[in-house]
């Protein structure tokens, strides 16, 4: 039963103001953000155990950093998935197939880490950025504003790990 406007809902039925149907294709899309995002931190957190070389401690220092701000961002994703009425992904398996980042072969040297970050940082802001027509037309603000958030972060962060990589 769809509440009626200015009535309280009943427990269960959302009236956001969103329809059933958008809510559902937003968080379809904010589920592929969210396997980006946690692949991009389990990426960035193997790499940060894993790294040797000479750069050792500013790069360990910088995935600590960014693994970091990645973990506290998955929360945030999957509860707005929630606020939208749908069941956010958890599994390995549900991310596997979610997310367009390519799984790591082997064990790459410090550099190859950085360049692998930088596509990931990069993919997971163009996911973000795809979401922003549907959310725009369903006029979800809370879920614009935390786009616009991530794709700040994921840009900024590319950047900087793509300075890493110039002479």
């Amino acid at each position: 039963m769809k509440a009626e406007k200015g009535k309280k809902s009943l427990a269960g039925a959302i009236d956001i103001g969103i329809s059933e149907k958008d809510r559902t294709a937003i968080a379809e899309g904010l589920s592929h953000l969210l396997a980006d995002s946690f692949t991009l931190y389990l990426m960035t957190h193997n790499f940060h155990w894993n790294v040797t070389g000479p750069m050792f401690n500013s790069l360990h220092t910088m995935f600590m950093a960014q693994y970091t701000e990645q973990w506290n961002a998955l929360d945030i994703i999957a509860e707005r998935i929630r606020a939208l009425g749908v069941q956010a992904p958890g599994s390995y398996q549900d991310y596997l197939k979610l997310t367009s980042i390519p799984a790591v072969e082997g064990k790459p040297k410090a550099l190859e880490m950085v360049s692998l970050l930088v596509a990931a940082q990069e993919a997971t802001a163009r996911t973000a950025r795809d979401l922003f027509p549907l959310v725009d037309k369903a006029n979800d603000q809370p879920t614009a504003d935390l786009l616009t958030q991530r794709l700040d972060i994921h840009e900024k962060t590319a950047w900087m790990l793509r300075s890493v990589l110039e002479d």
